[in-house]
């Protein structure tokens, strides 16, 4: 099954943006200096028959776009003793989106950037510090992606805006490809990784986003985790220290400076193969300008039947987020559904992570070594501070497939079934009728 572990591993790195590039090709390897040239580049291709109010979008209809981008740039490390190393990278992101713009009006179609994405230095010790590990101590400055647990919090800086809202003297455009996400890196970062991949580990991070969608917020805290063969426990504390007073207003940002999350999680099999647990719960308290705290958790179990032909697995997941939780810097991260809750609801109708109960079902099969397929289940309820107008039903269903070593292709159809229109209150401009969207994307991987 190894060629079907790549292929999970490239999708989520190339599309989800972990941290680290996707691909690289190495053209120097001598004496302790190694040399990459970096390469990720991804094409989507969209279609809604209906739209949404919740961005620049005021008339019923379809929408065709397409979104792409390249990342490219140069990574590398030397050795300085012990097996440590200091090692960095420089990339650069030209992205843009085509056609008539998403679904939700979030972007235009007219967008076209080339700016710096990654740019940082960092240092691991190898085996010089016998009592953390190896690698037990990692120091990283600059422009880089951080992620915490699967995402459900932080999963780098992604959200990416189109020009469709500027005015009034705002611009929250970052170069489109809203769906592919094409930048991920915060602007400024120190992080320190202390331990290994075993037993007690943490990491101290301070945080600042460009990011005028997020309102240029900055952050820090410390994530612990005490990783053991059974699952993963995590404990991490993330303190807001400020924020855009321009742009925090308008998104309802206003109260992350000062604002202090703590989260308690799981993730894995509790020494039961083929068993897939996962949980998180979340306490935040307002900062400055509200008084208003908030909780959100989900737990979720899933089963693969390991020993049954294209090994099938099932997954349910229950979340539920109080009105006024801050989803922070959430992102795509382990597939579809992580922590995207349906491709309609999530990128353009909402609910975005707050406001609501979500149930979910997902069903995965891996008919070959080089093809996976799956269906996913969503179901939205006691939205917009409990008077439904958000609620609804999503059905999405996808493949996975390594058409080629330097080709992977994601098609996806989905069905989103709201309760109410934009007229009644929702956000589907025209009616409540089911939404057939589709979507293709290719990666190519270097």
């Amino acid at each position: 099954m190894k060629n079907q572990h790549f292929m999970k591993s490239i999708i989520c790195l190339a599309v989800a943006g972990l941290s680290g590039p996707a691909s690289a090709y190495n053209f120097y390897d001598q004496s302790g200096t190694t040399l990459n040239v970096d390469i990720e580049a991804a094409l989507g291709v969209f279609s809604s028959q209906e739209t949404y109010n919740l961005g620049a979008k005021t008339q019923a209809g379809d929408s065709q776009w397409q979104e792409g981008y390249i990342k490219y740039g140069l990574s590398g490390s030397q050795s300085v003793g012990s097996g440590s190393q200091v090692y960095g990278a420089v990339n650069l992101v030209s992205s843009g989106t085509w056609g008539d713009g998403d679904a939700g009006g979030i972007t235009s179609g007219n967008e076209r950037e080339t700016d710096l994405e990654d740019a940082y230095l960092g240092w691991r010790s190898g085996t010089l510090i016998p009592a953390l590990g190896e690698d037990g101590l990692d120091l990283s400055v600059g422009r880089q992606q951080f992620t915490i647990g699967d995402g459900f919090l932080i999963n780098s800086d992604a959200l990416n805006f189109g020009d469709a809202l500027n005015g009034g003297g705002l611009d929250f455009d970052r170069g489109g490809a809203y769906w592919l996400a094409a930048r991920k890196a915060f602007d400024q970062t120190a992080i320190a990784r202390i331990g290994g991949s075993d037993g007690l580990r943490a990491d101290l991070f301070w945080l600042a986003s460009d990011n005028k969608a997020q309102a240029e917020m900055e952050l820090a805290g410390l994530n612990t985790e005490y990783v053991t063969p059974q699952g993963t426990f995590g404990l991490a504390y993330i303190e807001g220290l400020d924020v855009d007073d321009t742009f925090a207003p308008i998104l309802g940002y206003g109260s992350r400076d000062g604002q202090q999350t703590t989260s308690l999680r799981y993730q894995g099999n509790a020494g039961v193969e083929n068993l897939f647990l996962s949980a998180e719960f979340v306490n935040q308290e307002a900062g400055e300008g509200s008084d208003e705290n908030a909780k959100a958790w989900y737990a979720e179990a899933g089963w693969t039947f390991s020993e049954t032909r294209w090994s099938p697995s099932v997954n349910y997941r229950y979340s539920s987020f109080d009105e006024g939780f801050d989803p922070l810097f959430f992102g795509f991260n382990r597939g579809y559904g992580t922590w995207f809750q349906g491709e309609v609801a999530a990128n353009y109708a909402g609910p975005f992570n707050s406001d609501a109960s979500v149930h979910h079902v997902s069903l995965k099969a891996a008919p070959s070594e080089t093809l996976s397929i799956g269906a996913l289940f969503f179901d939205f309820t006691d939205t917009a501070a409990g008077t439904g107008n958000l609620n609804a039903q999503e059905v999405d269903i996808y493949a996975e497939w390594v058409a080629a070593p330097h080709l992977i292709i994601s098609p996806l159809v989905g069905f989103y079934m709201p309760d109410s229109s934009a007229a009644e209150g929702g956000s589907q401009i025209g009616s409540d009728d089911t939404n057939a969207y589709a979507q293709i994307i290719a990666i190519v991987p270097f």
